[in-house]
């Protein structure tokens, strides 16, 4: 069998390794793989957060993804030879009001019921945790057994695997899904160039749905979501660990990296297509990072940069096979792409050998919007 990939994110080459390693032919279609979305995320891997409390579904695909993540990135990197850049050392959540900190003492008892056990800390523990903290901070959360992974070097590691396994890669774009009287036969290409196949995986973001050639409403639209986020530098990691810290109901995450960069994110913000810095955008994310870190004003701003969040109509990853046969999507994973990609790619993989999507992954088939 030969699957072509339409996307060359963390979900679209972490599709194509998987299905690869069970023994399918696959190539992967992208004119500029890792630079999109998955290139400007920071990876934070928190063991849950509130999105999730009343999303069963997703908090079982969360959960499974989370637990696969050890296993998914040691395969990857014997096979690619290529580290990355997983953290498994631990992670806080810290608060400076009393709202934030209810809101985390909910958290850790939500979590506890699922059977994610947090250590909650004090004031003086947070900052013994992380001394440059503010000391205003109020208390806090410690996940011991997560972290974060660095998409750029994840993504790295997965070009490398899929090379390694006989994989190929057209830097071009996909324009059309070609069709027969049975099913998908193929994507056309932006040079006119058609490239058959036998089964075709759309995870292509919030692009995923502009592809011709398909019945209306095939592809339900995948929005993007605008998301500022900066890299600050300093000569040695800022911080221990990645870290989020929440005050007068908004959000930050701080994600420092082994070669002193901290990753900074992010804004959320409905402006369709608009891939612009903008100064407000800047100053949003500045200004708390001067609330929760006051002494950040010395490191130096390294890059920023913006990042189009696939999000579907509901809000929820879009896994599974399609009304039209062999098409198969893999897209809408909205601010959590990262962290669902070891149970996408298993779940992708697994439908495309057996035709089975497992159990899990069954509530995010494309069907929900077939009305």
């Amino acid at each position: 069998m030969h699957a072509v990939v339409v996307g060359g994110g963390v979900i679209g080459l972490s599709v194509a390794w998987r299905a690869l390693e069970r023994g399918l032919d696959v190539t992967v279609v992208d004119p500029e793989p890792a630079s999109q979305a998955s290139h400007a995320s920071a990876g934070m891997l928190p063991p849950a957060n509130e999105l999730l409390y009343k999303q069963q579904d997703l908090l079982r695909l969360y959960l499974a993804s989370r637990a696969r993540y050890p296993s998914f990135v040691a395969e990857l990197e014997e096979v690619s030879g290529h580290s990355a850049g997983f953290r498994h050392d631990g992670l806080l959540d810290v608060a400076f009001d009393d709202e934030s900190l209810a809101g985390l003492d909910s958290l850790r008892m939500f979590l506890a019921s699922v059977g994610v056990s947090v250590d909650p800390l004090t004031a003086e523990e947070c900052r013994r945790e992380e001394p440059r903290l503010a000391p205003t901070v109020r208390g806090g959360l410690r996940a011991p057994q997560d972290g974060a992974v660095n998409p750029r070097d994840l993504m790295t590691a997965l070009t490398a695997a899929l090379a390694a396994r006989g994989g190929r890669l057209v830097r071009e774009r996909a324009v059309e899904v070609l069709t027969g009287a049975h099913g998908v036969t193929g994507v056309r290409l932006d040079s006119g160039t058609p490239l058959a196949a036998d089964r075709v995986v759309l995870a292509a973001g919030c692009w995923t749905h502009r592809l011709t050639g398909l019945p209306r409403g095939v592809v339900p639209e995948i929005r993007p979501v605008k998301g500022q986020i900066l890299r600050l530098r300093s000569p040695r990691p800022y911080l221990r660990r990645a870290t989020r810290a929440l005050a007068d109901g908004w959000s930050v995450y701080l994600v420092p990296r082994h070669d002193g960069e901290l990753v900074v994110g992010a804004t959320y913000e409905e402006r369709g297509y608009d891939t612009a810095v903008t100064v407000a955008g800047l100053s949003e994310l500045l200004g708390k990072v001067d609330r929760v870190l006051p002494g950040a004003g010395d490191l130096h701003l390294a890059e920023a940069g913006v990042g189009l969040r696939p999000a579907a109509p509901d809000d929820l990853p879009v896994l599974g096979t399609t009304s039209v046969p062999g098409l198969i999507l893999a897209t809408g994973h909205s601010r959590i792409g990262v962290q669902l990609t070891p149970v996408t790619a298993d779940a992708i993989s697994e439908l495309l050998l057996t035709g089975q999507l497992p159990k899990v992954a069954e509530p995010f088939t494309p069907a929900r919007f077939a009305a």
